[in-house]
């Protein structure tokens, strides 16, 4: 049945959970492009054991489960996402707490906070990561890295939902990272532990400010709805590679290639998901022809 209910079949399936779920709930505001369709469920559950009971029903009834982000690296289709949509953003699944030398936090918390709460304590290893958006959860997907640093290399263990809606641990040696990916491809994160080193919070500030500064440069203005679009193929930059072929002021509709990072699309108001859809097909066939390289997706499209 997946995907299929009726709007008459929600109070049945939700039934105890009316008052966190919500039908054709527009997913655009949820994202940085600001772009997409409808979810045909929409749910914001408050603590962990309302998101297991969302999650094992859906999973009885053949339904669809999606856990969103903070959305950063996220496109949906005009056309809207049919199933459920569950935003982790609660405060029970965004908590971070320091312990000794290691950092826990919640999957739904942002990077950012997590990141200036190691400085403060003078725990050293995440400071590179500043300016890299979203929360823990997407980082620790995608392996967020910077500089020669990442995210992956300090994780201790995670606490993951599975689709069947089962809590399980996953140790250190049960994961697996590598250039923007990693072995946690369960339904949701809900926490991890960062163990990290001992920092001078004075010289850990410096050094994520200079990051901060050199990370914005290099990326669209903060009032503009963009994403990033490919993975670095190694050995090269995206952006040179996008740049010499030619293709670094491509647009469709109200989408274009952005002029600080190449690497990057933004909209316009009139934008739509179609339009960064197939300016993304433009520019990874026009770098596959004229530079002979498969350009790989960052972006996730629902």
């Amino acid at each position: 049945m997946g995907g299929e209910l009726q709007e008459g079949r929600m109070m049945p399936l939700f039934a105890g959970l009316e008052h966190i779920v919500r039908e054709n709930e527009r997913l655009a505001p949820y994202t940085w492009f600001r772009l997409g369709g409808a979810a045909q469920f929409f749910a914001e559950p408050t603590t962990v054991e309302e998101l297991a009971a969302l999650v094992q029903r859906s999973h009885r009834e053949g339904l669809p489960v999606r856990v969103l982000g903070g959305g950063s690296n996220l496109l949906v289709r005009d056309e809207g996402v049919p199933g459920l949509v569950v935003s982790l953003g609660a405060a029970a699944f965004g908590q971070i707490r320091v312990a000794g030398s290691s950092i826990v936090a919640g999957g739904g918390a942002k990077l950012g906070h997590v990141i200036s709460t190691a400085v403060r304590e003078g725990l050293a290893g995440l400071e590179m990561l500043v300016g890299i958006p979203g929360t823990v959860g997407g980082a620790l997907r995608t392996n967020a890295s910077a500089y020669s640093s990442d995210i992956g290399q300090y994780t201790a263990r995670a606490t993951v939902m599975t689709r069947q809606g089962e809590m399980v641990v996953r140790p250190r040696e049960a994961l697996r990272f590598g250039y923007r990916q990693s072995s946690l491809d369960e339904l949701a994160i809900l926490e991890a532990q960062l163990d990290l080193e001992r920092g001078d919070p004075a010289y850990l500030t410096k050094q994520m400010q200079q990051a901060w500064i050199l990370k914005r440069a290099q990326q669209p203005l903060w009032d503009q709805p963009a994403g990033m679009i490919f993975k670095s193929p190694g050995g090269v930059s995206v952006e040179s590679l996008i740049k010499d072929a030619g293709l670094d002021e491509a647009r469709v509709g109200d989408a274009r290639i952005c002029e600080r990072n190449p690497n990057f699309i933004v909209v316009g108001p009139r934008a739509t998901s179609r339009d960064v859809l197939e300016l993304i097909e433009q520019v990874r066939s026009g770098v596959a022809q004229r530079m002979g390289v498969e350009l790989e997706l960052a972006l996730e499209v629902w």
